[in-house]
C-alpha cells in the first residue's frame, strides 16, 4: 500500500501538484510591547513539506490566492484593532446609545 497525501489551497480550492509554486500563511499573537494588545501577526513562508502539516497553517497556491488571503487577515485585523482600541479608550466598557 502506498501513501499519498494531498493538500489543497484554502482559497480556491485547487489540489497541489509536485511542481507548483505555493505558499503556507499563519497568524500568530504579537505584543510589540507590554502595554499594546496583543494582536495577530501574518507570517508568510514557501512551501515546505514539514510546516504545511501544522494544522494553523494555511495553504495557498500561489500570489493570487496569498494576496486574497493578506486581504482578509488586513480587513479582520483592521476591525479587530479598531474594536480594542475603542474598548480600552472606553475603559473596557461597552457605551449604550
Amino acid at each position: 500500500m502506498t501513501w499519498t497525501e494531498t493538500f489543497n489551497c484554502d482559497i480556491c480550492g485547487k489540489q497541489k501538484g509536485s511542481v507548483d509554486h505555493w505558499w503556507l500563511a499563519w497568524a500568530d499573537g504579537f505584543r510589540p510591547h507590554k502595554e499594546a494588545i496583543e494582536r495577530q501577526m501574518l507570517k508568510i513562508y514557501p512551501w515546505e513539506n514539514m510546516l504545511a502539516h501544522d494544522a494553523q497553517a494555511k495553504h495557498l497556491c500561489g500570489q493570487a490566492c496569498l494576496q486574497k488571503l493578506v486581504d482578509r487577515w488586513l480587513n479582520a485585523e483592521m476591525n479587530t484593532g479598531h474594536a480594542a482600541m475603542a474598548a480600552v479608550r472606553d475603559g473596557g466598557h461597552d457605551i449604550k446609545k
